[in-house]
């Protein structure tokens, strides 16, 4: 039987095993939404802008593992997919976006609603297709989510007319296999290169782990877990490998870098092995370059070639999957008790403690978080914007679960916490997902709590509610003379209001004293909640290391001590 390009589109998906779309209408794809009304194994969910559709593609895809699907019409619908598949390829995100585009002989004319949207999103897809032929449909979403999945993950996006969709027919067949010339993601290193970071990491006597987001992508906590506990290493994670290693593991050193430990980042100060996993060597972590763990030698792991003597020269770059790397690697590792390091470690913690909050009568944000984790006992998904309250998170939240942090790290994007964590819920409807949102992020994508109520997601929404853009009002505070031009908001909506215009709960927190037990009224409401925590305006994230800056110039919270 023949088929419509739509339907083709349809049987494609469930060939593939998707099971959800979150996405938006509109004229050019319209004719794809006909056909998704035939297939009642696809759930659609509606959202309230296309930008919410991506990012709850993305929050899908870290949650499950799978690859997350969205869809929008033509020019607006699809330039709103734009920030979205931006994060998810700094991200490394497997998301497949689906557009409509004008009918192929509008093409090129300034047609209405027409943008080039494969030329658009060339540079942040790791591959698009503008499909010009019915018979390329199925090929080409084969090869989509092949391409998504694979090597290192990342978006891809299908472009097909509205001609094609609607009118256009031909027998659905699916390929059996995909093979692209020129595409083929490495698996195991060479076992010379193997053995020479063997060899460097028997001979350490200061080593660090570094734990990045590679290793959640390729399932290699066990092989991480066994490399640290059989020669005794400190692991530090990446904002973006939080949860690849529990945070109560004694091993545990948490973040580095620019909102990290402190200790963490004094210990790669003086290690003289780092050992790289999955993970990208950015700036937020490194600070400058020049002066990052001068003393050290680097084995760098990771899938993408061009991640590789990128920013960090390596002593033995290995390409290939983490999984099966360590898999060649660690059963050759001798092991071992570095028990001068790590004593020389925990020393590192106790002259400079960064988590401990300090006793006061303001409600702070990082005791909001820190009784959140006490709530959920470190299981429940979080997901966070950009800003502080996402630094916080990271530092005063427990994760003791693999992919249980999710966050916009590479693109740090303000609005990702709400549309990520209703994908989150969708994906894992067996966890407890809490959205973490500053009061400005909260306001980029507000509009979707409509989704939540609609679908019955039931995610709850901690807003930390200073009244300000807390990380630019902090650089401002710090760098730029107090000069709080444009940071502060001085015409927030009432949250709890606008929760209940939404036909949700709302609560509202002023004091410590109230925060436990909103919290717990939150998670025993059957539906999505909205707590409006107002904390502390002025509030700063330490440790600080300034942009560009090395660990030496790192600010650590103002204490007595430290301003005598």
């Amino acid at each position: 039987m023949e088929l419509s390009g739509a339907e083709i589109v349809c049987e494609s998906l469930l060939k593939e095993g998707v099971e959800v779309i979150f996405g938006l209408p509109g004229g050019a794809v319209l004719p794809l939404y006909g056909a998704l009304s035939k297939y009642p194994k696809l759930r659609h969910i509606l959202v309230r802008h296309e930008q919410a559709a991506v990012m709850a593609a993305d929050g899908y895809a870290r949650a499950t593992g799978r690859v997350g699907v969205c869809s929008a019409t033509s020019g607006p619908g699809a330039t709103n997919l734009v920030t979205g598949i931006a994060s998810a390829q700094m991200d490394s995100i497997p998301i497949v976006a689906i557009t409509g585009q004008v009918p192929r002989a509008a093409i090129g004319k300034d047609s209405f609603q027409e943008t080039d949207v494969t030329g658009i999103t060339l540079p942040i897809t790791k591959h698009n297709y503008l499909v010009m032929d019915v018979s390329e449909v199925a090929p080409v979403i084969k090869e989509a989510f092949y391409v998504a999945r694979t090597g290192r993950p990342g978006p891809v996006l299908v472009d097909i007319p509205k001609d094609i969709l609607l009118d256009e027919r031909t027998e659905f067949i699916w390929p059996e296999n995909v093979s692209l010339a020129g595409y083929n993601p490495p698996r195991e290193a060479p076992a010379e290169q193997v053995a020479q970071a063997v060899k460097l990491i028997n001979e350490a006597e200061r080593p660090i782990i570094l734990a990045g987001h590679g290793t959640l992508i390729s399932h290699a906590y066990d092989e991480v877990r066994e490399l640290a506990e059989k020669a005794q290493i400190p692991v530090v994670t990446t904002l973006l490998g939080i949860s690849s290693f529990p945070t109560d593991h004694y091993l545990n050193l948490g973040m580095p870098g620019m909102h990290g430990m402190a200790y963490a980042s004094l210990a790669i100060d003086k290690a003289d092995l780092l050992i790289a996993l999955g993970m990208r060597f950015d700036d937020r972590v490194t600070g400058r370059l020049r002066d990052f763990a001068p003393n050290a030698k680097v084995i760098h792991i990771d899938i993408d070639p061009s991640e590789l003597n990128k920013n960090v020269k390596a002593t033995v770059p290995l390409l290939g999957d983490l999984k099966m790397v360590l898999g060649q690697l660690v059963p050759q590792v001798e092991a071992n008790v570095h028990m001068d390091w790590l004593h020389y470690i925990d020393a590192l913690r106790v002259d400079h403690p960064s988590t401990v909050i300090r006793e006061t009568d303001e409600l702070l944000p990082q005791f909001v978080l820190r009784e959140l984790t006490k709530a959920t006992q470190g299981e429940a998904i979080i997901v966070t914007g950009v800003g502080q309250h996402q630094m916080w998170a990271a530092q005063y939240c427990a994760f003791l679960e693999p992919n249980t942090l999710i966050t916009s790290g590479g693109l740090g994007s303000m609005g990702f916490e709400v549309p990520a964590a209703l994908g989150a819920k969708v994906g894992r409807p067996d966890k407890t997902v809490w959205s973490i949102a500053g009061d400005g992020g909260f306001q980029m994508t507000m509009c979707d709590l409509a989704t939540a109520v609609e679908n019955n997601i039931n995610v709850k929404f901690a807003i930390m509610n200073n009244g300000v853009l807390g990380m630019v009002h902090q650089w401002q505070d710090l760098f730029y003379e107090k000069d709080y031009f444009s940071t502060v908001y001085t015409r927030n909506p009432d949250f709890v209001k606008l929760a209940e215009a939404y036909g949700i709960a709302g609560i509202r927190v002023k004091e410590k004293g109230e925060v436990a037990e909103a919290i717990q009224q939150a998670m025993e409401i059957p539906g999505p909640v909205v707590i409006d925590f107002v904390v502390k305006a002025d509030e700063n994230v330490f440790p600080m290391i300034p942009a560009g800056e090395s660990v030496h110039e790192m600010l650590e919270e103002p204490t007595p001590e430290r301003t005598a």
